[in-house]
């Protein structure tokens, strides 16, 4: 684990992992015959099925998302619109990739998409109950919890802000590539198909955007 991975631990939006693709919410069992089964019955036409994928991914892929627009009111507009666009893709979907894979590389898109527009796209009918704010699981991680004390809250929170404020001053192609890569866990080869690039395009983008990171947050960085 990168210093950049143990600076943000609990510090931003997702799981911060050692290495390796990501891997489902704490405490969910997300196995990929699993995956691959709820897809199958997805594309069939089986709503229920499709619910419990947004239900297992959902958090995931808002937490991705806030952590690249910083604006929850716009993250959870379009993750709603991720989820929707995923529903009417679906029986395109083939399974070459990991059904995860798939999901934020339609996230990426629709964050850019969103970017250059400044409003995010809607209107298609899907069943609304699935994305109820109410049903994400209370110890999903990009729920806010309230266990920290008063000064280790305002002492995180400070960090946090500090953190953002730095990522905010990335590119968005580095700044995703660190979100993806030391926040949400992605392996080398599923950010590189996230992003429509090379592993060669993928190291380099982590590479310059930790170095400036590590100039950014010098200070966090020289007391740790």
């Amino acid at each position: 684990m990168n210093f950049f991975q143990r600076l943000t631990s609990n510090r931003l939006l997702g799981p911060a992992e050692s290495g390796g693709a990501a891997s489902g919410m704490p405490g969910e069992v997300t196995t990929e015959p699993e995956d691959e089964a709820l897809v199958a019955r997805a594309k069939a036409g089986d709503m229920k099925a499709y619910d419990l994928l947004v239900t297992r991914h959902r958090g995931r892929i808002y937490a991705m998302i806030r952590n690249m627009v910083k604006n929850e009111t716009d993250a959870w507009d379009l993750s709603q619109d991720v989820f929707i666009k995923a529903w009417q893709a679906l029986p395109r979907f083939e399974a070459k990739a990991r059904f995860t894979t798939w999901l934020y590389r339609i996230a990426h898109n629709a964050v850019y998409d969103f970017t250059r527009r400044r409003r995010p796209e809607g209107g298609d009918e899907i069943n609304d109950e699935i994305f109820a704010r109410d049903r994400i699981d209370p110890a999903a991680v990009a729920t806010p919890t309230e266990s920290r004390s008063p000064d280790d809250a305002l002492a995180g929170d400070e960090l946090r802000v500090k953190i953002e404020s730095a990522l905010a001053k990335l590119s968005p192609e580095h700044r995703e590539a660190v979100i993806l890569k030391d926040v949400q866990g992605l392996a080398y080869k599923e950010i590189a198909d996230v992003m429509e690039c090379s592993l060669g395009t993928v190291m380099s983008r982590l590479f310059y955007a930790r170095q400036k990171l590590q100039t950014l947050l010098k200070d966090e960085y020289d007391s740790r």
